[in-house]
């Protein structure tokens, strides 16, 4: 498998047997991971994140050190060019100068693809706008792998907003490519994106409910994600769905008990603070589980992993 050089925008762009290399790749990363190394000594990551984060650019940033590399960035529009009217193929044609490989988070779809035309050096999609996150996908696989033992054969429920999520989009195209059941459960008004169904509905069951109770006696991994107002158009129509989801003790009572709850975070109100310290939380563990998989996918990247 050729990953060296490799653009990461989407994950409609990998194989299955790709997704698990990388899975087994960030597994290979867990010890290294507290141990450190100078396996990317003398690279140079530059995150360009147009758009707020604390997780994905800091874990790019810690998985990079971790290497034994070092890194370059902004963390807001404001300090950077682009206040100054810098368009983003001239900010990337600048940057690719400094960095051997780019992390960019930006505000509208398609910006990460755009930006990898015009760099020279690779690519990673932190997030662009409503459209995808494929590295946050990927640790989510790795955490249910992890969790579960497997991938294959589970039922999995993402729930909240499915329509603006970037992450439920290239989680769920990635889970197309193995065995699940998949159900999406949101308010009518934040179903799947059509366009991600339509891809994904010959390849594996798919079942769209709008209540959390229908089924979560069923599930192996619920997957919430948070009603982001700052995607809606329109603030009245965030206040009509805030709110419509939220897992508490009470909920989890009919839960499997061997079920994992993941979430991509931040949480806003959609799960009570009282379930961290319950058996099925594994929302801070995903946080870990992010540094390794993008370890892996940097050195495999780079080309010092084949």
């Amino acid at each position: 498998m050729e990953f060296k050089e490799r653009d990461i925008i989407s994950l409609k762009d990998f194989s299955r047997a790709e997704i698990d290399y990388i899975l087994d790749t960030a597994s290979i990363m867990e010890p290294i991971a507290h141990s450190g190394s100078d396996l990317l000594s003398g690279k140079i990551l530059a995150t360009l994140f147009f758009e707020p984060s604390t997780r994905t650019r800091l874990s790019f940033e810690s998985a990079m050190h971790r290497l034994g590399g070092s890194t370059i960035g902004f963390g807001e529009v404001e300090s950077s060019s682009v206040k100054k009217g810098e368009n983003l193929a001239d900010t990337m044609r600048v940057v690719e100068c400094y960095a051997d490989i780019i992390v960019v988070r930006h505000p509208l779809e398609g910006a990460a693809r755009l930006a990898a035309e015009f760099a020279s050096v690779p690519v990673i999609n932190g997030g662009s706008g409503a459209e995808e996150h494929p590295t946050q996908a990927l640790l989510d696989l790795y955490t249910i792998k992890k969790e579960k033992g497997k991938i294959d054969g589970l039922k999995i429920a993402l729930v909240g907003d499915l329509r603006y999520g970037r992450t439920v989009h290239s989680l769920a195209y990635a889970l197309s490519l193995y065995e699940v059941n998949l159900f999406f459960v949101s308010p009518e008004m934040l179903c799947m994106r059509r366009e991600v169904l339509e891809d994904i509905k010959e390849k594996i069951c798919v079942i769209e409910k709008d209540k959390l109770d229908d089924i979560i006696g069923d599930v192996d991994v619920l997957y919430m994600t948070r009603i982001q107002k700052e995607r809606f158009p329109e603030v009245a129509d965030y206040a009509k769905v805030r709110g419509s989801y939220r897992v508490d003790l009470k909920l989890l009572e009919n839960a499997r008990e061997n079920m994992i709850l993941l979430h991509p975070l931040p949480r806003v109100e959609e799960i009570a603070p009282e379930v961290d310290d319950t058996i099925h939380a594994r929302y801070f563990q995903q946080v870990w589980n992010g540094i390794v998989t993008r370890m892996g996918l940097l050195a495999l990247i780079m080309g010092k992993i084949e």
